[in-house]
Formats: C-alpha cells, sequence, structure tokens
C-alpha cells in the first residue's frame, strides 16, 4: 500500500510539474462535463414545462369546437339543390347528452365566448366575455384569488354577476377593491363576485386568461347573445322550425342578404374531462358519431385530444434532448481522446525518466499506475471543474434567454462519473505503452 501511495505522490507532483500540459489535457473534459449538465438541464427543465402544459390543459380533456364555414352565395334552383341538411350547431343539449350518455365522464364544460368592450369609470378594455360553468374552473385547475365562485342560484337564474381575471383587477381596480363593483360589458352591467388568480397566458385558452371576464353561461346566453336565436333570418318568406328547443329558420333559396359567415353555434366549445386518460381516443370517437347524428351529418365540429398534441411535443422535446446528449458525449469523447494524444506525448517526453525508474527497481505495473493515475488525476480535476462550469452555464442559460433549466444530482453523478472513466480508459493506452518501453533503450534516448 506504501508504493501505491509514493507512486500516486509522484503522479501527482508530476502533473503539478507540468501545470500548462495538464491544463490543456483538462479542457476537453472540463467543456465536457459541463456540456452534458447544462444540456441535461435544459432538457429536464423542457419536460417540466410540458408537465406544467399538461396540468393546465388538462391531460384527461376532450375538446368539441364548432365550426363556422362561409355560405355560397347561390340564388334559385341551384341554391335550393346545393342546400345542406339541418344542423341546430353546438348547443348545450350537446353538452347535457354527453354528460349523460357517455360513461366515464367526470366533467363537462360547455363554454361561449364573444369579444367586448369592458367599461368602468370612464376607463374602456377590450376583452373577452366568457360564459362558462364553475365545472371550467375545476377542468383547467384555475383558482380563485378573492371573492366566490358562481353559485347553482346565480347560475340557473342567470344573475349579472362576473368573475375578472388577474389582468381585469390590476388595470381597472388598482386602487380599490373590485368585490361588489359593476363593470359594463356590452350593454350588461354585471357584478364582480371573485378575481381570478394569476395563470400563464395561452394555456387554458388561445387567448390571455389573466384579461378575460367570466360570467354564469345562462347570464351571457340570456342577458348578453345567443347566437341559436339571433342569427334568424326571418324575411323572405323563410320557413321557421323548431327543433330541441332550438328556433330554426329556413330561406326559400335567397340567401342574398343572408351573412355568408353566419354563426348559429350556441356554444363555441365543450371540454369534456375524462376519468382514466386510456378511455380518451375510444370517447372521442364515440362523441363524434353521437355528435354527427345529432347534427344530421353535418360536419360543423371537430374532436380533439390536447393529450396527442402534447405527446407530439413531447416527443420532440426528447429528440431534442437526445440531440443535445449525443452532442455532449460527443465532447466528452473528444476530451478523452484528447487526453490521449497528450499523454502518449508525455510518455515519447519522458522516455529516459522512464528508463531511470525501471532501472531503480520499478515494475511495469508501477509504471502503469504512474500514468495511469495522472490521466485519472487530470480527469477528475477536470470534470468537478466541469461540474462548477455546468452550475454556472445552467444558470446564465435560464437568467439570459428565459429557459427553465433544472438540475439533477443525477446528471451531476453521471458527468463526473463519466469523466472518471475517461481518464481510466484512455490512460490507459498510454500507461500501458510507457511501461512496455524497454529500460536499457530508455536509458539510451536523448
Amino acid at each position: 500500500m506504501e508504493r501505491y501511495t509514493q507512486l500516486l505522490r509522484e503522479a501527482l507532483e508530476a502533473v503539478f510539474a507540468n501545470k500548462a500540459r495538464s491544463i490543456l489535457t483538462a479542457l476537453g473534459i472540463i467543456f465536457g462535463v459541463a456540456a452534458v449538465i447544462a444540456m441535461l438541464a435544459i432538457g429536464r427543465g423542457a419536460r417540466q414545462e410540458i408537465l406544467d402544459q399538461m396540468k393546465l390543459v388538462g391531460v384527461n380533456n376532450i375538446v368539441v369546437k364548432s365550426k363556422v364555414e362561409r355560405k355560397s352565395q347561390a340564388s334559385g334552383e341551384q341554391g335550393k339543390q346545393e342546400r345542406k341538411p339541418f344542423s341546430p350547431g353546438l348547443t348545450l343539449q350537446d353538452a347535457e347528452a354527453i354528460r349523460s350518455i357517455i360513461p366515464g365522464v367526470q366533467r363537462v364544460s360547455p363554454e361561449v365566448s364573444y369579444e367586448t368592450l369592458l367599461i368602468k369609470d370612464g376607463q374602456s378594455l377590450t376583452t373577452r366575455l366568457n360564459g362558462v360553468n364553475p365545472e371550467y374552473f375545476e377542468v383547467f385547475g384555475v383558482a380563485l384569488r378573492k371573492g366566490n365562485m358562481f353559485n347553482p342560484g346565480q347560475m340557473a337564474s342567470g344573475e349579472p354577476v362576473c368573475v375578472i381575471g388577474h389582468g381585469v383587477n390590476a388595470r381597472l381596480f388598482a386602487l380599490q377593491d373590485p368585490l361588489g363593483q359593476y363593470i359594463k360589458c356590452g350593454n350588461v352591467w354585471l357584478r364582480i363576485i371573485g378575481v381570478l388568480d394569476q395563470r400563464p397566458a395561452g394555456q387554458a385558452n388561445s387567448t390571455d386568461p389573466n384579461n378575460e371576464v367570466f360570467a354564469p353561461l345562462n347570464t351571457v346566453l340570456l342577458r348578453f347573445r345567443d347566437r341559436s336565436l339571433t342569427n334568424l333570418k326571418t324575411g323572405g318568406g323563410g320557413d321557421v322550425f323548431i327543433s330541441g328547443g332550438d328556433v330554426v329558420v329556413f330561406s326559400d333559396g335567397d340567401e342574398s342578404q343572408s351573412d355568408p359567415s353566419q354563426n348559429n353555434h350556441q356554444l363555441d366549445r365543450i371540454v369534456v374531462q375524462m376519468a382514466e386518460s386510456s378511455s380518451l381516443g375510444a370517447v372521442s370517437e364515440v362523441i363524434g358519431r353521437m355528435l354527427s347524428r345529432r347534427h344530421n351529418g353535418v360536419d360543423d365540429f371537430e374532436v380533439t385530444v390536447p393529450e396527442l398534441l402534447l405527446k407530439q411535443e413531447q416527443r420532440t422535446r426528447d429528440i431534442f434532448n437526445i440531440v443535445l446528449g449525443a452532442i455532449a458525449g460527443i465532447s466528452l469523447l473528444v476530451g478523452g481522446i484528447g487526453i490521449m494524444n497528450i499523454m502518449l506525448a508525455s510518455v515519447m517526453e519522458r522516455i529516459r525518466e522512464i528508463g531511470v525508474r525501471r532501472a531503480v527497481g520499478a515494475t511495469r505495473r508501477d509504471i502503469v499506475f504512474q500514468f495511469l493515475s495522472e490521466a485519472t488525476i487530470i480527469s477528475i480535476t477536470g470534470g468537478m471543474a466541469g461540474i462548477i462550469l455546468g452550475l454556472v452555464m445552467s444558470q446564465l442559460i435560464m437568467k439570459t434567454t428565459g429557459i427553465l433549466t433544472i438540475i439533477s444530482p443525477w446528471s451531476i453523478l453521471i458527468s463526473f462519473g463519466v469523466a472518471a472513466t475517461v481518464g481510466i480508459v484512455f490512460g490507459y493506452l498510454p500507461a500501458k505503452r510507457a511501461a512496455m518501453q524497454d529500460p536499457v533503450e530508455s536509458l539510451r534516448h536523448d
């Protein structure tokens, strides 16, 4: 043991005696380890962002969206021939049918949205008024900062109450308590009963949820607008029908006065939350077939599963993470090759020293241990410096670019272990070559 301790001490002396060469040898390991830590931190941060998005969007959600097609300007017999079967559009009856018929449904959130002008004490703000049920906030994990949510009585009677987003509160009620105050949405006055907590933009909706107003669904349909009733064409001798509680007007083919992009959907979308994510694919197909029958085969809706999109994004991020890991691995490989080359050059420079050591009794094993120790010391030292550099790089990336980086203890252990392995593997060949030198020839070497 004392013999190997002495050889290790001599290896340390050789490393410190040639500081410039040792630093150049360790540079490849330093940058390789730093790259591994930084790239794995970026990949782990990307995965965490995806998980956060999945929590906000809802991993068990099926989204049914209304589709509005522009009508062709046809008249006379041609207009009659191109007339499609009647569809009531996406309605509350569809949402109730999904809730009552399909098993495994946990929550159903029917929604309708309108762009409107928000007015309070002379201040105006263009925003979006959303008609929702309390289940909406449960589906998307939206919390109240203060106040109360809609109660069943307010939902049933369509009371003029609302919950505002964090941005609306900051812009219109910066110096006062909004609870109990009235705001004007279009031509409707709504009393504020709650304020939502701040949320990341573009998660639950395509717009900024912080700058939106949420009212009971019945309130929006009764007091603001109900497209299934307001978008009727009563002129031109049209025929009026009542189907499933919806009033519908068919014209006699004269559509010259109608809006070609008329939207008769009562709802904009229905979000269905399932108890089990494994049933999303099958249930989405069942919902599609059921709504197709209810809409008389008219393709005026689309059923999507956000989880599929998120899985695709997850796959993209994983591929990106693999590429980054491969680049970092190549960096370590290049660093290992650099160690081997410089150690081989060191063997050629120290042939006479090797001959002297062999002449005074050093064995081949001693020579292998000494040179292998030098390579390992350089690798471990470079690995430790690389860990520090990797931690600093990860923090700089997060602060300068805004990309989330999460440093895992496993990435540090793996990178350090790889650095030590590189030193042993790539240091063995030069050490073996040094041990194979003939002592007599080594002493004659100038």
